[in-house]
């Protein structure tokens, strides 16, 4: 793979568990996409973007014990987001 630079970029190969609802979720993501941009999303693209949100949002390990502490953690820095952004 290679990056919008032309550089060489290795990948991994990452494998979850996710539930039947969480699938859906991901599908329906992915069917979205499709029907508004004429493309669909992939898993990876999805994960991928999620992934880059929350780097791109500073979001670190730091006391965080669980997807719930997680999920926490991401909605809050969400929140400062939208404030620095003078959204609602």
């Amino acid at each position: 793979m290679q990056d919008s630079g032309g550089r060489q970029v290795l990948t991994h190969r990452v494998i979850t568990m996710l539930g039947r609802q969480e699938m859906d979720y991901l599908d329906k993501l992915g069917k979205d996409a499709l029907f508004s941009t004429g493309r669909k999303l992939s898993y990876n693209d999805i994960l991928r973007g999620l992934i880059d949100f929350a780097m791109e949002a500073g979001i670190s390990g730091e006391k965080i014990d669980s997807a719930r502490s997680l999920k926490e953690k991401l909605l809050h820095q969400l929140v400062k987001i939208e404030v620095k952004k003078g959204g609602n």
